[in-house]
């Protein structure tokens, strides 16, 4: 008897001790799905703020070009203001014959309107003149070969009339003082209050009257 008695106690522990293994598995798999879960939660989650954060920057992407081609557009038009004060400010030098040594205006508002900055050689400062023809040149033949002309019609109409005007007041600054001058700089103190900003910026010390 007593030997059975042990059998049967063991018998009891072995199917406790099972049922103990069996329930630990069983919290041990519940536990795993539930990281398991929060796991996949949290991935979802960042990959949607991944998303928002994505679809935000296209978003300014966007935006960035617009916001640039406005700037232009605002920076033409303050150019655009200040060459059309400047030509009115010189209204009355148009109608003033042309003396020896001087520039005709006509012909450098036509070299300017056709050639741009190319026709601010006649009658502009070297010190700026070289350079912006330079420039004009270098950008013209790349821009030439990328974009078709009829994109560039637009902006010609605008710009070309604008050296044009730029050329005229090259030409009348160079009468007025016997030399050619810088359009785009610093005033000079001495500058002639009859043409306001005409004579704007300083006057090429090094350039040659011709």
């Amino acid at each position: 008897m007593p030997a059975a008695d042990d059998d049967e106690l063991r018998a009891r522990l072995e199917a406790l001790e099972a049922e103990v293994k069996v329930e630990t598995e069983a919290k041990r798999q519940v536990k795993a799905q539930a990281e398991a879960k929060v796991r996949a939660q949290r991935a979802k989650q960042q990959a949607e703020k991944d998303e928002l954060r994505e679809r935000q920057a296209a978003i300014v992407k966007a935006k960035s070009p617009g916001r640039s081609r406005e700037r232009d557009r605002s920076g033409d038009l303050e150019t655009a203001l200040d060459l059309a004060k400047k030509a009115s400010d010189a209204k009355h030098e148009l109608t003033k014959p042309r003396e020896a040594g001087e520039k005709s205006w006509l012909i450098s508002g036509a070299l300017s309107f056709f050639f741009g900055p190319l026709g601010w050689l006649y009658a502009g400062a070297w010190r700026e003149t070289v350079p912006a023809s330079a420039i004009y040149l270098i950008v013209a033949s790349i821009v030439a070969k990328i974009v078709p002309m009829f994109l560039l019609m637009p902006v010609l109409m605008v710009a070309l009339p604008l050296s044009g005007v730029a050329g005229v007041v090259y030409a009348i600054g160079h009468n007025r003082g016997g030399q050619r001058i810088r359009l785009f700089g610093d005033e000079d103190k001495g500058e002639d209050k009859r043409i306001g900003k005409l004579g704007a910026g300083k006057r090429s010390n090094d350039d040659d009257a011709g």
